[in-house]
C-alpha cells in the first residue's frame, strides 16, 4: 500500500514538473514568436496570461503563487509600472470577502455553525428522506456565509455518524448505500449551491463583483445578488434533493429514534448557548441585515455604506468585543492568532486575477476576443447565455473555479460588448455555473473530500453529477434570461 501511495505521489510530482515547463515553454513561445501577429505590448501580455492560465489550469506551483507574478513580470516586461501593477492587490471588493471570511472564522470558533446545522437536521426529522434533505438545507445555508470547503468539512463527520448508526439497523444493503451515497453527495452539491446564493458565499461571486466593479464602475449589491441568486440556489438544493432520494437512489429508510438519540446527543455536548455564540450570532445577523438593508440606509442621506465598509465593520466587531461579559477584554471573540487559518491566498488570488484582467483590457485584447467569439454566437441571447453557462460549468469540472471567472469574466465582458448587450447578462450565469461543477471529484473541494469517504464510486458521482449539471444549466439559463433583467434593471 505505501509503495502504491509512493508511485502515485512520483506520478504527482512528475505531473507538475511537467506542466511547470510546459507553462515556460509557452510563455517563451509567445513571447518571442508571437504567433497570433499582435502588438508588442498586447503580444507580451498573452505571453504571461498563458503562463499563469497554464499554471492555473494544472497548479503546477500553488494558485496563490501564481497571482504573484504580475508584480515581477509586468514591470519587468514594459507593461505596466509596479504602483499599477500592485494596486489592484488592495482593490476595495477584496475587503468584502476578507470581512465575510474572517466572521466564518468566527461562527466556526465558537461552534455556533454545528449548532445551527444539528438544529436544522433536528427540525426536518429522522426517516432516510427527511434527514438527507436536513443535511441539504443545513449545508446549503451555512455554505452562503461560509466557504464550501469549511462547511462540507463540518457536516462531514456528522454525516459518517448518522450512515454508522444507519448501517447497525439490519437494513437491506442496497438501502444503506443508496442512504450513504445520497448523503454524502448531497453535503459536496449543497456546499457548492449553497454559495451561489449570497455575493460572500463563494469567491467566483466576489472575484465577479470586484472585475464589474473595477471595469464599468457599477457596484453589484449584496441585497440585488441575493434575490436573483437565491432563488435559483434554493430550487438547486430542491432539485438535489428529489434527484437523489425520489430518482436515481432512494433508500426506503423510515424514522428511527436512534438517529434522533444522535442528533440529541450532538446537541447535549454543544450545552446551551454560551454567552460567545450568541455574540457571534448578534454580529453576524447585524452585518447581514446591513448587507441587506444598505440601499434603504443610503437614502435616508445620514451617511453612505457599501457592502465591503459593512463586511470590515462585522469582521472589526468580534475583535473588538469580548467573548464573555466581566472579562476586561482578556478573551476577545476574535485574536489576531485565529487568521492565521483563514485563505489569505485566495485574497492574492483576487489581486493577481484583476491585475491580469486590467492589462489584458489595456492592451486590447479582451475587445479583439469578444468581437472574434461574437462574431460566431450571432445575435441570439438566449443562445448566447447557453453557451456560455455551459462551457462554465463544464470548464469547472476540470479547472478551479475561481481561476476560470477570474479568466473568463473579461472575456464575457467582450462579448456582451461587441454585441451591445449589458455584460451582466453573460456574466452572472458564467458565474454561477462555475460553482455547479458536480461529475468529477477533482471539480470542488467539497466533491474531494466526499469522494475521499470511500461511500463513493466515480460512476456514481459522474451520473448524479451529470443530471445536476443540466439541471443547473437549465435553471441558471431561465433566471438569467427571465428573471436577471428585472432584479438588476437592465
Amino acid at each position: 500500500m505505501n509503495d502504491r501511495k509512493h508511485k502515485l505521489s512520483m506520478g504527482k510530482g512528475g505531473l507538475l514538473m511537467y506542466s511547470f515547463w510546459a507553462g515556460l515553454l509557452l510563455f517563451m513561445l509567445l513571447l518571442y514568436v508571437n504567433p497570433f501577429h499582435l502588438e508588442p505590448k498586447a503580444c507580451r501580455v498573452v505571453a504571461v496570461a498563458a503562463l499563469m492560465i497554464t499554471w492555473w489550469i494544472t497548479e503546477a506551483i500553488p494558485m496563490p503563487a501564481v497571482a504573484l507574478i504580475p508584480l515581477v513580470l509586468f514591470p519587468l516586461l514594459g507593461i505596466a509600472t509596479i504602483s499599477e501593477t500592485a494596486a489592484p492587490y488592495a482593490n476595495e471588493v477584496i475587503f468584502l470577502f476578507m470581512g465575510g471570511f474572517l466572521i466564518g472564522l468566527g461562527i466556526e470558533k465558537w461552534n455556533l455553525h454545528k449548532r445551527i446545522a444539528l438544529n436544522i437536521v433536528r427540525v426536518t426529522g429522522t426517516s432516510g428522506n427527511r434527514i438527507v434533505l436536513g443535511f441539504i438545507l443545513a449545508t446549503g445555508f451555512l455554505s452562503m456565509w461560509l466557504s464550501n470547503t469549511a462547511t462540507t468539512m463540518m457536516m462531514f463527520p456528522i454525516a459518517l455518524s448518522v450512515i454508522t448508526v444507519v448501517k447497525a439497523g439490519g437494513l437491506t444493503e442496497k438501502n444503506v448505500a443508496n442512504f450513504s451515497l445520497a448523503i454524502m453527495l448531497s453535503i459536496a452539491y449543497a456546499s457548492n449551491f449553497g454559495g451561489m446564493a449570497t455575493l460572500v458565499g463563494t469567491p467566483p461571486n466576489v472575484a465577479y463583483a470586484s472585475f464589474i466593479n473595477k471595469k464599468y464602475g457599477t457596484d453589484i449589491s449584496f441585497a440585488s445578488w441575493l434575490a436573483v441568486c437565491f432563488p435559483i440556489a434554493l430550487l438547486l438544493l430542491f432539485s438535489l434533493y428529489l434527484v437523489m432520494v425520489k430518482w436515481l437512489y432512494p433508500n426506503h429508510i423510515s424514522e428511527d429514534a436512534r438517529m434522533q438519540g444522535i442528533i440529541r446527543d450532538e446537541l447535549t455536548q454543544l450545552g446551551p448557548m454560551r454567552p460567545p455564540e450568541k455574540r457571534v450570532l448578534a454580529v453576524f445577523m447585524l452585518t447581514a441585515m446591513l448587507w441587506i438593508t444598505r440601499d434603504l440606509i443610503n437614502k435616508l442621506g445620514w451617511f453612505r455604506l457599501d457592502d465591503n465598509m459593512v463586511a470590515v465593520f462585522g469582521a472589526l466587531l468580534l475583535f473588538i468585543l469580548p467573548a464573555r461579559a466581566n472579562e476586561q477584554g482578556k478573551e476577545r471573540i476574535l485574536d489576531w492568532k485565529d487568521t492565521g487559518s483563514m485563505a489569505w491566498g485566495i485574497l492574492l488570488l483576487f489581486g493577481g486575477g484583476i491585475t491580469l484582467a486590467n492589462a489584458m483590457e489595456r492592451a486590447g485584447l479582451i475587445t479583439m476576443l469578444g468581437n472574434w467569439i461574437a462574431g460566431f454566437s450571432g445575435s441570439n441571447l438566449l443562445l448566447i447565455v447557453l453557451v456560455v453557462t455551459m462551457l462554465s460549468i463544464f470548464m469547472s469540472e476540470v479547472m478551479s473555479n475561481i481561476a476560470q471567472v477570474i479568466v473568463l469574466a473579461p472575456v464575457v465582458s467582450g462579448i456582451a460588448d461587441a454585441l451591445g448587450i449589458n455584460p451582466f447578462l453573460v456574466g452572472v450565469p458564467m458565474t454561477l455555473a462555475a460553482s455547479a461543477a458536480s461529475m468529477m471529484p477533482m471539480g470542488t473541494p467539497p466533491n474531494a473530500i466526499v469522494f475521499a469517504s470511500g461511500h463513493i464510486q466515480i460512476r456514481q458521482m459522474i451520473k448524479v453529477g451529470f443530471v445536476m449539471n443540466l439541471i443547473s444549466i437549465l435553471l441558471i439559463v431561465l433566471f438569467s434570461y427571465f428573471v436577471l433583467p428585472v432584479f438588476m434593471n437592465l
